[in-house]
C-alpha cells in the first residue's frame, strides 16, 4: 500500500498543467539576407568577435565603455528592475510549497462573580502549534502557470536590461566616434584658416603693390570669414559631443585621451553570408519570445480557474492551563480542516479571464513577429550600407586626391602670376570641401557599422537557443 500512495501523493502535489505546448512562431521574414549590388562584399578570413570587446578596436572606446556600463544610471535602473522582477518570481514559486509556521500563545481572564455564581475567578489557558495554513493543492497546476509565468517575465526583463546595455553600448560608441569626427573637422577648420589667412595676407600685399583688384581681396576675406565660421561650428559641436559622452558613462572624460584616427580600423568587419537566424540573438525579439511563454503559461492559469481548488489547513500541538504542564501526556491536540471551493456560478468573469489571456497571446504573437520583421529589415539595411559606404569613401578618397593636385596646381600658378585668385580660392573651397566630406562619410559609415553591431544583438557568432530551466535562476 504504501507503494502506491507516495507516488500517488506527488502526483496530487506536483498537478498537472493546463498551459497549451508552446510552440514557437514560424519566422515572417526570409531565411537569408538580401542580395545585390548593395550587399556585395569580399569573404572574411578574420576570426569572428563575440562581443563589443572584440569588435571595436580604440583601447580608448574600450575602457570608456567599460566606465559606463559600471556608471551608468539608466542601466543601474534596469538592473534593478530586473532585480525586481525575480524577487517577485521567487514570492510566486513559494506558492507551490507548503507554509509551515509554529505558534504559541496563552491567555489569561478574570470572570466577574455574576457569570461564575460565585467568587470571580480566573482563568488561564497555554497552548502551542505547529502546522500549516490555507494550502493550495496544485490538482489542475494553476499555481505552477502562475509560477511559470513569473519566471517568464523576469527572464524577458533580463533580457531587457540585456536591451539596455546593448542600447548603452551602441550610443557610447557612436557619441565617442562624432566626438572624434568632430574634433577632426575642427582640426580641419583650423588648419584651412590657417592657410586662409595666409593668403589673404599674400592677397593684401599684392593689392598694396596694384597687382591685385579690391575684388580679389574681398573674396579672400570672405573665405578667411567663411572659414572662421566653420571653427566656431566644430568648436561647439565637439563640447556639445563631450558633453553627452560624459553623461552617457556617467563619469569625467579626458579631451586629451589619444585618439585612434577614424581612418584606422575602429570596427571588426562584419562576415558576409550571415543566416537570418542570427536575429534570435537579439534582446528584443528573445524578450518578445519570453513574454509571448508568460501568455501562454497565463492561458493555464486561467483554465485552471474553472476546476475546484483545494486548501488544507492542519496542525498539531498541546494546549494547558499551566504552562508547566503544556507538554505533558493528555495535553496533545490537533486539527485538520480541508476546504474544497467549486466555482458554480461567476457570470462569465472566468471565461472573460481565459478569453483575455488567449487574446494577451496572440498580441504578444503579433509583437513578436513585429519584432523579428523589424530586426531583419534593420540588419538588411546595415549590410547594404557597409558596401555601398565602402565604395562612396573609395570615391571620396579619389575625390580629395584630385581636389588636392587641383589645389597644389592652383596654387603655383597663382603664385607664379598665371592665374587670378579667383581660380586658387576655388581650389581651396573645393579642397576642404572634400576633405570635410572624407571625414562625414567616415563617420556615417563607422555609425552604420555600429548600427549594424547592435542590430544583430552585439555579435555576429551563432545565435544561442532559447530556453530556461528553472534551476539556473533559482536563488542559492
Amino acid at each position: 500500500m504504501p507503494r502506491i500512495t507516495l507516488p500517488l501523493l506527488a502526483l496530487v502535489l506536483s498537478g498537472c498543467s493546463l498551459a497549451p505546448d508552446y510552440q514557437r512562431p514560424p519566422s515572417p521574414s526570409a531565411e537569408q539576407y538580401p542580395s545585390g549590388p548593395a550587399y556585395r562584399g569580399g569573404p572574411s578570413t578574420t576570426a569572428l568577435p563575440r562581443d563589443w570587446q572584440g569588435v571595436f578596436r580604440d583601447p580608448v572606446l574600450r575602457q570608456l565603455l567599460d566606465t559606463a556600463l559600471a556608471n551608468n544610471r539608466d542601466l543601474r535602473v534596469a538592473l534593478l528592475n530586473t532585480e525586481a522582477y525575480r524577487a517577485q518570481y521567487r514570492i510566486q514559486r513559494a506558492e507551490l510549497l507548503p507554509k509551515i509556521a509554529a505558534n504559541a500563545q496563552g491567555t489569561r481572564q478574570y470572570l466577574p462573580r455574576r457569570r461564575t455564581g460565585g467568587e470571580g475567578v480566573i482563568s488561564t489557558q497555554q497552548s502551542a502549534t505547529v502546522g500549516i495554513s490555507a494550502y493550495e493543492l496544485d490538482l489542475f497546476g494553476r499555481l505552477r502557470s502562475l509560477s511559470d509565468q513569473a519566471l517568464l517575465t523576469y527572464l524577458a526583463t533580463d533580457e531587457a536590461r540585456r536591451g539596455a546595455e546593448l542600447s548603452l553600448i551602441s550610443s557610447v560608441a557612436g557619441a565617442y566616434l562624432t566626438w572624434r569626427a568632430d574634433q577632426e573637422l575642427l582640426a580641419l577648420s583650423r588648419q584651412t584658416l590657417q592657410a586662409d589667412e595666409k593668403s589673404l595676407r599674400l592677397t593684401q600685399r599684392q593689392r598694396r603693390t596694384g597687382t591685385l583688384s579690391a575684388l580679389d581681396q574681398i573674396q579672400a576675406t570672405t573665405r578667411v570669414d567663411s572659414t572662421r565660421a566653420a571653427v566656431a561650428r566644430y568648436t561647439r559641436l565637439a563640447a556639445q559631443d563631450l558633453n553627452q559622452l560624459q553623461r552617457l558613462v556617467g563619469a569625467q572624460v579626458d579631451e586629451h585621451l589619444p585618439p585612434l584616427p577614424l581612418a584606422d580600423e575602429q570596427i571588426a568587419r562584419v562576415p558576409p553570408g550571415l543566416p537570418a537566424d542570427l536575429l534570435q540573438r537579439r534582446p528584443d525579439i528573445r524578450q518578445a519570445e519570453y513574454q509571448l511563454q508568460a501568455a501562454n503559461a497565463n492561458i493555464g492559469a486561467a483554465r485552471a480557474a474553472f476546476f475546484p481548488s483545494i486548501s488544507l489547513t492542519a496542525n498539531a500541538g498541546s494546549s494547558s492551563r499551566e504552562l508547566a504542564d503544556l507538554f505533558d501526556a493528555g495535553t496533545g491536540s490537533w486539527l485538520f480542516q480541508p476546504q474544497v471551493n467549486l466555482p458554480l456560478f461567476n457570470a462569465g468573469s472566468l471565461r472573460a479571464s481565459l478569453d483575455y489571456a488567449k487574446l494577451q497571446k496572440d498580441m504578444q504573437v503579433a509583437r513578436y513577429e513585429k519584432s523579428i520583421q523589424t530586426a531583419f529589415q534593420e540588419v538588411a539595411d546595415g549590410l547594404a550600407a557597409r558596401t555601398t559606404y565602402q565604395q562612396q569613401l573609395q570615391a571620396q578618397r579619389d575625390l580629395v586626391e584630385a581636389s588636392q593636385r587641383y589645389h597644389d596646381l592652383a596654387e603655383n600658378r597663382y603664385r607664379t602670376g598665371i592665374d587670378s585668385s579667383l581660380t586658387f580660392l576655388d581650389a581651396q573651397r573645393s579642397l576642404f570641401s572634400a576633405k570635410q566630406g572624407l571625414i562625414s562619410d567616415r563617420l556615417a559609415q563607422l555609425l552604420a557599422e555600429v548600427n549594424l553591431f547592435t542590430a544583430l544583438g552585439g555579435g555576429w557568432d551563432e545565435a544561442p537557443g532559447l530556453a530556461y530551466q528553472r534551476s539556473a535562476v533559482l536563488p542559492k
